[in-house]
């Protein structure tokens, strides 16, 4: 886990992780949410409907850049205070993301970064992009 401090913190700051999206992780995520929709849970009727296959859901993508925030960059002192995502292609299980981001403001009145974070998968296409304001509980 990172710690970076606000202090230490310039534009073009950029950390990465890789994870691949398993059929654990659907379960467990429709377990949590509820979220039965066929799309996600059945590989037949997603096909059917133009995909390669059971489609993950969007939010288990997007949850990844909770660990982004909270593990990597900034990592330990941070809260997320503000998201904007684009889902940008579908995600699939086994498919390997690579999800990377990078500081692109900061502002030191509120101690709040920018980061740009893009999840990309094994074929190097960006599934999902976002913006995410990071605040600090140190300093």
């Amino acid at each position: 886990m990172n710690s970076y401090l606000f202090s230490e913190l310039k534009v073009g700051t950029k950390e990465s992780f890789d994870v691949t999206i398993t059929q654990d992780m659907m379960d467990s995520f429709r377990t949590i949410t509820g979220d039965i929709n066929p799309l996600h849970n059945d590989e037949s009727y997603a096909i059917k409907r133009g995909y390669h296959g059971a489609v993950c859901f969007g939010m288990l993508t997007a949850s990844l850049l909770s660990t982004l925030a909270g593990v990597y960059l900034p990592g330990e002192h941070c809260l997320i205070q503000e998201v904007d995502t684009k889902f940008v292609k579908p995600v699939y299980i086994g498919d390997h993301l690579t999800v990377v981001g990078e500081v692109i403001e900061t502002n030191d009145t509120v101690k709040q970064a920018v980061v740009k974070a893009v999840i990309k998968n094994q074929e190097d296409q960006k599934v999902l992009r976002a913006k995410m304001k990071v605040g600090f509980t140190n300093e």
